[in-house]
């Protein structure tokens, strides 16, 4: 009798878990997402930060073509790593059975928006302004707060994840010459980490 109340309680626990949580993010995504950061770090610093002074603390000259370079080789990573994501996790639920357009999807879609509205903006202006070098540590700063402000409504992990990401980024603005290091240790190994964990973890 002890042990059927157990097992009531758990998945009534379940239940409620699957309620008000997405919990279909796929450990695949963060695997392939961090692939791509690092693909993406590997061509910025062969093709834009290679033999630059560009990860300082003050303001560079960079010629309009170098800065769309970059843009382009941000906007490409950042495309891709959506894409991944989606794809991975669009089949994850497919295989559950479940709808990746939810309540939970729109609350945790908002909560991760925001923060990384906000520091993608800020991050455009201090690019235009020449300040290169905050780009690397900003992103990942802002990155870990979106990670963790949009925790609650999927995976526990996800929110540890965030404070290690806040904290990679902090360390890149100590140690600023090593930015894109540290960008590429955040954004790709850490995020394969993840997805290991979270692949083993729930057996995805």
């Amino acid at each position: 009798m002890k042990e059927k109340y157990i097992e009531d309680l758990k998945e009534i626990k379940e239940i409620m878990n699957r309620s008000t949580r997405f919990i279909s993010l796929s450990g695949l995504s963060g695997v392939s997402t961090g692939i791509i950061a690092l693909t993406g770090a590997f061509v910025a610093h062969q093709s834009f930060f290679k033999d630059q002074g560009y990860l300082v603390y003050n303001a560079v000259d960079i010629s309009h073509d170098r800065m769309v370079h970059l843009l382009l080789i941000a906007l490409g990573t950042l495309i891709l790593s959506i894409g991944s994501a989606f794809y991975f996790t669009h089949r994850k639920t497919k295989m559950r059975n479940e709808s990746i357009l939810n309540q939970q999807t729109k609350e945790l879609l908002i909560n991760l928006l925001i923060p990384l509205t906000t520091g993608g903006l800020l991050c455009l202006i201090l690019l235009f302004k020449g300040f290169v070098g905050l780009l690397p540590p900003l992103t990942l700063i802002f990155y870990g707060l979106a990670l963790v402000n949009g925790s609650k409504y999927t995976l526990p992990e996800i929110r540890n994840l965030g404070l290690i990401e806040i904290s990679i980024g902090l360390l890149a603005i100590q140690f600023i010459g090593y930015g894109l290091v540290f960008w590429a240790f955040g954004f790709g190994v850490m995020q394969i980490v993840y997805g290991l964990i979270v692949q083993k973890k729930y057996q995805q």
